[in-house]
């Protein structure tokens, strides 16, 4: 979307809609209506967040190539990029201390893996943790992961100069770039417990989690309570 271009406004388009359900009344129209002004402007709003993002100026020199452990033994920062120019990581919360990884990044991972192959064709995608390579490509198996790839930092150096300096178990999702020939840092998901708003858990915007798009579709909504689990009961 252009930055200059002259937009009607949201809610001239939403009443262009037309839209009509059996048996909804007057009353729901109008309602629905005016949301759907304000998602045509948060749509908007999302678009100038991105365009934004897009130009940042360059951002930081890697300290170094670091060294990762993948399913074929030991690669350097540098080659998890397959030959694009951009480069999307994801630290996962499964450390050598975590008896099980936690449930919310396996949420999160899992749909991904359904867009890895989609992904891949635009930029690099790497998903790296702490725990030793064996311990991921295990999980990776049990969980029917089929298209993420998995790296153990052995060394945590990546981990304390991009995640956490005191190599806590955190996530965290960094997208780094090499378009001027070095290795750039470009942009970090940064929105955590100092930003979060009163009575909710930290969140991005747009939450990278198709979960809570989906729940919060719903009158019930994401809830205050509920979190995803690892397993559930036969139903």
């Amino acid at each position: 979307m252009s930055t200059t271009q002259a937009l009607p406004s949201a809610k001239e388009l939403a009443l262009k809609n037309g839209v009509r359900f059996p048996n909804e009344n007057e009353a729901y129209r109008r309602a629905r209506d005016a949301l759907l002004a304000e998602e045509i402007e948060l749509r908007r709003h999302i678009e100038r967040v991105a365009q934004q993002r897009r130009e940042l100026p360059p951002g930081g020199v890697l300290p170094k190539d670091y060294e990762l452990v993948g399913e074929h033994g030991p690669v350097k920062f540098s080659e998890l990029f397959a030959g694009k120019q951009t480069l999307v990581v994801y630290s996962y919360m499964f450390g050598p201390q975590r008896k099980q990884p936690c449930p919310m990044c396996t949420s999160l991972l899992s749909a991904w893996d359904g867009e890895a192959e989609d992904v891949m064709q635009r930029v690099g995608l790497a998903v790296v943790a702490r725990s030793p390579i064996e311990r991921l490509l295990a999980f990776k198996k049990e969980r029917g992961w089929k298209h993420l790839k998995l790296y153990s930092d052995v060394s945590g150096n990546y981990t304390r100069d991009y995640v956490s300096a005191e190599d806590a178990d955190e996530p965290a999702f960094n997208v780094f770039t090499r378009r001027d020939g070095s290795l750039r840092h470009f942009w970090s998901g940064e929105m955590g417990m100092a930003t979060a708003d009163p009575g909710q858990d930290p969140r991005g915007a747009p939450d990278p989690m198709p979960l809570w798009t989906i729940l919060d579709s719903t009158p019930e909504g994401r809830g205050s309570d509920w979190y995803p689990e690892l397993s559930y009961p036969p139903s």
